[in-house]
């Protein structure tokens, strides 16, 4: 094991020799083999992105401070992905790469906008971002494709007859499996192994699968606890369509809001495996929609749909805990059916990133990270291990991460977005570190205020209806972050 463990960082070293000698995209890279990823070829762009030149401009508010409808804005197809490129007529010289997230298994191939798009036009910034050249969960085509687009970026502009400088700073963020790209693109394995390389100055991964294959750990978890409440712990994880019928209505009288008296038992060890008590954990699970998402991983066979090709599931480390009840939780560590991953599922590559790439915190640059509280798709204790990890690194001056009381996954309002990526910007540029949250001390986590610091309320022209009405609701369900507990403007 040790030696082939050698060979292959030897050869990552060669490939990026050659690389850093010119060899680059323009290297061909041979698999060292296939996987069912591999064999879905038919992923196309949609029809209005391949056939257009450009994007609709963003609508004018009276807020605006520049007018933000004079922008380049560009589409096309790079590699088999299309892009949209947006440049401010007063550009700053500064790139902002976007990273979407999951979008889903299907064949079609989209471009989303970034939610602070009209923060970065009024700012001066030019943004990009990609398809992918592949949906499904492959964050591997995600760094790969973004990184080609932002070192395309000069001559795509030249094409379209507007000539530019070099971005003097690349900053990239990202949401969801687009922080999980976001996260892996500035880490220091991703620079010895990737194809394209590019130096990102910053980042801001929000509701970021930064703990990389965990968050699929995390599931399993969720899974095998659930059978033990329900008393199908034997059941082969695979076959979870066979009993999910019983261990839902052993668990619940309204999915996923209304518990059964055995099923609080679940929502107790629920809590505790997605970030410990917290506010906003019980809004997330009555009204926030997150965790029926979870939920349909059930059943999975650990290659993360295909990405792998072997089994990467592990929930050996796991200690299932029902709050106030030794015995019961006793009862079900000593029932519960424990996975094991198989070895060098995610193994280093020669051909590239792992299939699954890794979030090390192996990083020198300053990174903010924003996570909502309520969410139960990619839970908060993905921030707990990304911290942790980064910690291990020595690296934990580089990082600052902030908990949101939102109730669902990534219902950020705007302002909350906008105001993690200026002080990443404010933090690059002048030196001086932003406030954050600590994300790991249990009774920090649990006070009723926690999250209050960072949370912005106010809804503006760009905030989805979505957003709207999931804070409406908690507006209901929860009291509100007093002054004493909300940071002033002068504090941010």
């Amino acid at each position: 094991m040790r030696s082939n463990s050698i060979l292959r960082l030897s050869l990552i070293s060669v490939a990026t020799l050659l690389s850093a000698c010119g060899g680059g995209s323009d290297t061909a890279v041979v698999p060292e083999e296939t996987r069912l990823q591999d064999s879905r070829i038919d992923f196309a762009v949609t029809a209005a992105d391949a056939q257009a030149t450009t994007f609709a401009a963003i609508s004018t508010q009276s807020t605006d401070t520049v007018d933000v409808s004079t922008t380049s804005r560009w589409v096309g197809v790079l590699g088999g992905a299309g892009y949209r490129i947006e440049v401010p007529a007063n550009w700053n010289g500064k790139l902002v790469m976007y990273a979407h997230g999951f979008a889903g298994n299907g064949n079609v191939l989209s471009v989303n906008n970034p939610q602070i798009r009209r923060y970065l036009i009024q700012n001066g910034y030019a943004w990009a971002a990609s398809s992918y050249t592949k949906n499904y969960y492959d964050v591997r085509a995600g760094v790969e494709d973004t990184n080609a687009l932002a070192l395309e970026f000069n001559k795509i502009a030249n094409a379209r007859g507007r000539t530019l400088a070099a971005p003097s700073k690349i900053y990239i963020t990202g949401v969801s499996m687009g922080g999980h790209i976001t996260a892996a693109a500035i880490e220091a394995e991703t620079a010895a192994t990737a194809i394209h390389k590019v130096k990102y100055s910053g980042a801001v991964p929000m509701c970021g699968v930064v703990g990389d294959t965990e968050l699929f750990d995390t599931f399993a978890a969720m899974q095998v606890s659930a059978q033990a409440v329900a008393g199908v712990a034997n059941n082969p994880v695979t076959k979870w369509s066979d009993i999910q019928d019983q261990v839902t209505n052993a668990l619940f009288t309204t999915f996923p809001s209304t518990p059964t008296t055995l099923g609080t038992k679940y929502v107790s060890i629920l809590q505790n495996l997605t970030g410990g008590p917290r506010p906003l954990f019980a809004q997330g699970l009555a009204f926030g929609g997150s965790f029926a998402f979870a939920y349909g991983t059930f059943g999975s066979d650990g290659t993360v749909t295909g990405i792998l090709n072997k089994n990467v599931l592990d929930t050996n480390r796991y200690t299932y805990v029902i709050d106030g009840d030794a015995a019961g939780s006793a009862s079900i560590n000593a029932t519960v059916q424990k996975l094991t991953a198989t070895p060098d599922a995610n193994r280093l590559r020669t051909d590239g990133l792992r299939w699954i790439p890794k979030v090390n915190g192996e990083f020198k640059i300053p990174v903010v990270t924003i996570h909502t509280l309520g969410d139960l798709f990619v839970p908060f204790n993905m921030e707990q291990v990304y911290q942790k990890r980064v910690a291990a690194k020595g690296n934990s001056a580089w990082l600052v991460q902030r908990a949101i009381r939102g109730a669902s996954h990534c219902d950020f309002t705007v302002a909350e977005s906008e105001t993690a990526f200026d002080d990443m910007i404010k933090w690059e540029r002048d030196g001086i570190k932003p406030l954050g949250d600590d994300v790991v001390t249990p009774a920090v986590v649990a006070a009723t205020s926690y999250g209050c610091k960072f949370t912005k309320n106010t809804i503006g022209p760009d905030d989805t209806a979505t957003t709207t009405q999931l804070r409406a609701g908690i507006a209901q369900t929860t009291p509100a972050c007093s002054g004493s507990f909300a940071l002033t403007a002068a504090q941010y």
